[in-house]
């Protein structure tokens, strides 16, 4: 067994590329080299700035070798009824390479065959390499490649050298007329420019020595141990953050951590201020005291050692300076004025060219807040801080801090509102209104927020499904999936009982002066509904429910997203329930007979027969007591009441025949079984779950 060892030598590939394209990497190389039936230990990728790199530990010498079948005519048409060879069966035999005594016949089940069977030899591994590695780099895939020179080739950025090494043996790989070899490349400052490679085993050794540390996870962790040491020199602490720590682990091939300061008379400007200059154009690490307050440090991790420490920091600083400088500005410039009186500049910014400016969007939005508010029976007071918060939630998306930092909008206009002399609450829906912003961020903490949100995202997303806007497998411009899951979240965390369907169609209303009836009509609330159909099913799978359970509770009416939950829950916990099985036989049963009858109305004076009289008063009785557990929303105990109808049930079936030959009968039986199946479906559409 051997190892080997390819590197992707390039110019500097963005930092946000990397983590995909070594997955990628891996899985493509796994692929390609078990197609080729090479077997091999285990798979490494490694990466930095400058290169990506595959090891593939304990790789077989050569193909396993492989039988193949190939089949031929029809045995009646390649055999005579004497049993010699047809033209047909000489020329397959011929054509194969094998005599006819080594021609077999196999049935397949549509008829008996003649196939011929070869045995193909496994080519030795490095001959195979050059076109797997080939096929490999081809198959990688970026956000934005690039072409270089007269390349005809994309890839993240210019390739300009490879390593192709079987142990010690060089595997000639050739990609626009870039010969591989065994030379590698070190630190751009620090290592030599050319590394011979002498075996895959001392790849990362011998990098190492030319201060570059391969393998990401040991340079991740170096940053974090490096961070958390320089903080601990001015007693403080850092916050882990795995997004910026991974970013700038891509960016580095040999991290030294750096401690900077900055004048601490910034320390008076909001925190949001400070830290997202540091972190979103800088890739520094915010420092704070044991109580969590924002000291004048900060932390950089410096791509090189640790001679002339000084002149990093001091560069560092003075970058800062300016960034925090520019800060200060804006905020000064924007305390000046009234958050309101920057309502009127959002008449010239366009929120979509179709959907008009923020000045209509804002109009939009609190219209619909106010309908919220006023369908939940919210109290005045809420109603009017709602409405309000509406009106400022954009404003401070025209001040100078959100111009220059796009990542503070919301975060500003709560500095600003409370400024302004607005309330906490009104301040606090105005930040809030944008949550949650990604997976996994909480979405607004009161009432106030969670209205505007609803109604901001709701505007957004029915607005540019009326547009034609509706997101693909690979785009989602507008982030619609985001905003919908966002609407989803906020209902069920704060238990509001407003339907999908009514919220969507108040939406595609507030659309009425700038969009055509057809626009804003039922087939564009339809692809909204079946758009959010696949956002709750998502929250369902994420709730741990299994698919029939979910499949059921949305095969019926799902839109009360607090309810929808409840019933998915009372299914889970009845489904094994042995009442629930029993239940389950006898209505399933009735669901197949009745599906295809056209209503559910049953006349009494057509009950014939003492059974189906049984279950008609059972069904009526039923029915009372399972509108009334769902008014209570006790879904457990409606699935219970169901469940005392198998009884009945399962008496008509003995008694009754169904398809009788008067229709009077036969269409009022079938209607009680439609009837039946109408009752369970206030649970959910019980022929989508699945008794073990």
């Amino acid at each position: 067994m051997a190892d080997y060892l390819l590197e992707i030598g390039t110019e500097e590939i963005p930092a946000k590329f990397m983590p995909t394209a070594l997955e990628q990497l891996k899985k493509f190389a796994k692929e390609r080299i078990e197609e080729r039936r090479i077997s091999f230990g285990s798979i490494q990728t490694m990466g930095t700035p400058r290169r990506m790199a595959l090891l593939v530990y304990d790789i077989a010498p050569r193909e396993e070798d492989v039988k193949e079948e190939v089949k031929g005519p029809a045995k009646k048409a390649a055999f005579a009824p004497d049993g010699s060879l047809t033209k047909a069966g000489e020329g397959f035999a011929r054509s194969q390479g094998v005599a006819s005594n080594e021609l077999i016949i196999k049935d397949t089940g549509k008829g008996e065959y003649v196939y011929a069977m070869h045995e193909v030899k496994g080519k030795p591994t490095k001959e195979v390499l050059p076109e797997i590695v080939v096929q490999i780099i081809g198959d990688l895939s970026f956000p934005k490649p690039m072409r270089w020179a007269n390349k005809e080739m994309r890839f993240a950025r210019p390739i300009r050298w490879l390593v192709s090494l079987l142990d010690k043996e060089i595997i000639p790989v050739e990609i626009e007329g870039l010969r591989a070899g065994n030379l590698t490349r070190g630190h751009r400052v620090l290592g030599q420019e050319k590394i011979t490679i002498t075996e895959p085993s001392r790849y990362i050794k011998q990098l190492e020595e030319n201060f570059v540390m391969a393998d990401q996870g040991k340079r991740h962790d170096e940053c974090w141990r490096q961070i958390q040491e320089a903080a601990k020199t001015v007693g403080g602490e850092v916050e882990y953050d795995e997004e910026l720590l991974d970013e700038v682990t891509y960016l580095l091939e040999w991290p030294t951590a750096v401690m900077g300061e900055f004048d601490q008379a910034y320390l008076e400007m909001p925190v949001e201020v400070i830290i997202t200059p540091m972190r979103e154009h800088q890739r520094y690490f915010p420092v704070r005291n044991d109580k969590g307050e924002l000291l004048n440090r900060f932390i950089t991790l410096r791509n090189g050692d640790d001679k002339h420490l000084e002149v990093v920091k001091s560069g560092n600083e003075k970058v800062l300076r300016a960034r925090l400088a520019d800060a200060r500005f804006f905020w000064e410039e924007d305390k000046k004025r009234n958050l309101a009186e920057n309502l009127p500049k959002l008449k010239k910014v366009i929120f979509q060219e179709e959907l008009g400016t923020l000045a209509q969007k804002t109009e939009r939005v609190k219209a619909l807040v106010e309908s919220l508010a006023l369908l939940l029976e919210l109290p005045e007071n809420v109603r009017c801080a709602a409405i309000r918060a509406a009106e400022l939630a954009k404003a401070d998306l025209t001040t100078n801090m959100v111009y220059e930092f796009p990542e503070l909008q919301g975060i500003m206009g709560r500095y600003y509102a409370l400024l302004s002399g607005e309330t906490e609450e009104v301040a606090l829906a105005v930040k809030e209104h944008y949550q949650p912003r990604f997976a996994g961020d909480e979405i607004p903490s009161e009432i106030v927020g969670a209205l505007v949100g609803i109604a901001d995202k709701a505007d957004t997303v029915a607005g540019c499904f009326a547009a034609g806007i509706e997101p693909t497998g690979s785009q989602d411009p507008y982030a619609l999936r985001r905003q919908a899951m966002g609407i989803c979240l906020t209902l069920i965390g704060h238990s509001l009982e407003i339907d999908l369907a009514g919220l969507l169609k108040m939406a595609l209303s507030k659309y009425q002066d700038i969009l055509s009836e057809d626009k804003i009509g039922e087939e564009t609330l339809a692809k909204l509904m079946e758009f959010f159909r696949a956002r709750v099913k998502n929250i369902l799978a994420d709730k741990g429910y299994s698919f029939d359970v979910s499949e059921a509770v949305l095969g019926v009416e799902y839109g009360l997203l607090t309810t929808t939950l409840m019933r998915a829950e009372a299914l889970s916990r009845m489904k094994d329930d042995e009442c629930f099985g029993e239940m389950l036989t006898s209505f399933t049963r009735a669901y197949n007979i009745a599906k295809k009858a056209r209503d559910i109305e049953v006349k009494p004076e057509f009950l014939t027969e003492p059974a189906e009289k049984e279950l008609y008063h059972a069904i009526v009785a039923c029915e009372g007591r399972v509108a009334e557990k769902k008014v209570q929303q006790e879904y457990e105990d409606a699935i219970k009441e169901l469940s005392a109808l198998t009884g009945p049930i399962n008496a008509f079936f003995d008694a009754v025949m169904v398809m009788a030959e008067d229709d009077k009968v036969r269409n009022n039986r079938l209607g009680l079984l439609r009837r039946i199946t109408k009752l369970t479906q206030e649970v959910g559409d019980l022929s989508k779950i699945t008794i073990s």
